[in-house]
């Protein structure tokens, strides 16, 4: 009956391919192949503790891996899939490319040691206004796959900030530095936490939220990102 239900639909609705607007046939769930064949995929998890992603972050954050799924270019079919997930309300996109990037970071030994999934949150107002927490959906694909559970309160936003958007690096972390605060702090301790949001920039979210859950006892830190774009 589902299946039945399932083929109609996509006969009345058929999906289509966010990068490149054409239809997207039956069993391809993220992307058409000849997009997804042109994808700027980073193969940063076959190198997940000496790559581009990691060395951002060094003398900032201790970190045991690092890994982004794809370049971020304007105009490029990474932008276009970031696009339609935050500002077209397709959080089952960032669901599909976190199962993808999670069956990716299963298989380096850093990424499969990790124990709880946290995703950076929004201010519950900015969440209100987007209908939803796109790092959230992303991440609950990458637990799905690496087989974690996602703590989607491990930190909470404190504090409402303004668009990080033409800031400089300075001025992004002053931004947020004190926006963060860890939640559930008791389900933290002494695990390696996979911390992970929709794009990395110069860090700066990802920095100030790795610096409140290295506060727990024990922790070991990763990140994950969908996209990393190029620093100017």
């Amino acid at each position: 009956m589902y299946q039945w239900l399932n083929g109609l639909l996509h006969l009345i609705f058929p999906r289509v391919c966010p990068c490149c607007n054409q239809y997207l046939p039956r069993g391809q769930q993220v992307v058409c192949l000849p997009c997804e064949r042109q994808l700027p995929f980073t193969d940063y998890h076959r190198h997940p503790s000496d790559n581009p992603f990691v060395d951002r972050f060094w003398g900032r954050l201790p970190l045991q891996a690092g890994s982004a799924m794809l370049h971020f270019g304007k105009g490029g079919r990474t932008q276009r899939l970031i696009h339609c997930i935050k500002y077209e309300g397709r959080r089952e996109l960032a669901l599909e490319l976190g199962r993808w990037h999670g069956h990716m970071l299963r298989e380096a030994v850093a990424f499969a040691s990790a124990e709880v999934v946290v995703p950076v949150p929004l201010h519950p107002r900015k969440e209100l206004q987007r209908g939803f927490n796109q790092s959230s959906w992303y991440g609950r694909g990458l637990g799905e796959s690496l087989e974690v559970p996602v703590l989607e309160d491990g930190l909470v936003r404190a504090r409402h900030t303004v668009s990080q958007t033409q800031k400089s690096r300075l001025e992004r972390f002053q931004n947020v530095a004190d926006a963060f605060e860890p939640g559930r702090a008791d389900a933290l301790a002494g695990k390696h936490v996979l911390l992970v949001d929709d794009v990395l920039t110069t860090g700066a979210t990802l920095e100030a939220c790795g610096l409140q859950l290295l506060t727990q006892k024990g922790v070991r830190l990763s990140l994950a990102t969908l996209a990393i774009a190029e620093m100017a």
